[in-house]
């Protein structure tokens, strides 16, 4: 039986699987209870300004779901508080509570080790532009779209073949 690579999915969602473990297991050594995806909100929020969802969302590079969801589960943790918006209730507004507050300069210590790890980590590999330039491909074309062409040229000899018949 012929052995195959692992798929570009596989091999990504792998990464961050040790990334996020990695970066995890620092954060047990640091003895803070806090998980990885609440680090674009603490980020948005730590200069201590309430922001809107879609605030957040924006400041993170997120989508205003993933920050909705982010959120309710950081309300739980008791990192942050929510209230209405000043002038439209149904909006939300957020900010970090005291426990969050409190948790801030811990994190920011953990980012920066973090932020050199990934720098070392890229040193080695070369990781940050070849995400960049994947990232600007599928800006150029989507991945659906490659996927469609790949597809009508796998159909096109087939198509010869019956015409030619």
């Amino acid at each position: 039986m012929a052995s195959t690579s692992p798929g570009l999915g596989t091999q990504l969602r792998h990464l961050i699987e040790l990334l996020d473990d990695g970066v995890s297991q620092a954060n047990d050594y640091a003895d803070l209870d806090y998980r990885p995806r609440y680090t674009p909100v603490m980020q948005a929020l730590a200069d201590g300004a309430a922001l809107t969802i879609g605030e957040i969302a924006e400041a993170a590079g997120i989508s205003q779901p993933a920050a909705t969801q982010t959120v309710a589960v950081m309300v739980k943790d008791g990192l942050v508080e929510v209230t209405a918006g000043p002038v439209d209730a149904r909006q939300r507004v957020v900010a970090l509570s005291k426990r969050g507050r409190t948790l801030l300069p811990q994190l920011q210590r953990a980012w920066q080790a973090t932020s050199g790890a990934a720098a070392g980590l890229d040193a080695e590999s070369g990781l940050l532009a070849a995400v960049a330039a994947a990232l600007a491909a599928l800006d150029r074309q989507s991945f659906a779209a490659r996927i469609a062409a790949a597809l009508e040229q796998q159909d096109t000899p087939s198509k010869q073949k019956r015409k030619t018949r």
